[in-house]
């Protein structure tokens, strides 16, 4: 495919939750929720300039702009079909947006969340995250191994 997919940004139909919680994971623009469905989505993606991303058949008939037809049930090959079609760097962007809503995750100084996150957490680790719309705070933890690892099982990463 050519350069317009370099910047690509999502939007994804609510059939397909667990995609896009790891295109999040690997620092993908994926709009997502309940509100988009049929033509919510569709004017959402145009506004946007989004590509979507559905299972939802009939979608086709909605005259949508670009859309990809996600194939599979299961979110390890949605994933990859995904990543291939787009022609996607999974290792560049990983952690880079916050899982729950999207928006792209910033540095925070380790001091700033002692009062926030467990003393464990706070002891152990040395690099902290926060999302500035909803407020979580991300570090590198075992989560992000296991996530490593099962994005190289599927030979992404």
């Amino acid at each position: 495919m050519d350069d317009h997919w370099e910047e690509v940004k999502f939007a994804a139909d609510r059939m397909l939750g667990k995609l896009v919680k790891w295109l999040r994971v690997i620092g993908e623009d994926v709009i997502y929720g309940s509100h988009l469905s049929g033509y919510g989505l569709i004017r959402a993606a145009r506004r946007e300039n989004r590509v979507i991303l559905t299972r939802d058949r009939g979608l086709k008939k909605k005259q949508p702009p670009e859309f990809i037809f996600i194939e599979s049930d299961h979110y390890a090959d949605q994933l990859l079909q995904v990543i291939e079609t787009c022609h996607l760097k999974p290792s560049k962007k990983l952690f880079t947006r916050c899982l729950v809503c999207n928006t792209p995750l910033q540095p925070k100084a380790k001091e700033s969340v002692e009062k926030i996150v467990p003393p464990y957490v706070f002891s152990s680790q040395q690099r902290f995250h926060w999302c500035s719309k909803c407020r979580r705070i991300y570090w590198p933890a075992t989560h992000h191994q296991r996530i490593l690892q099962q994005l190289a099982k599927l030979g992404v990463c």
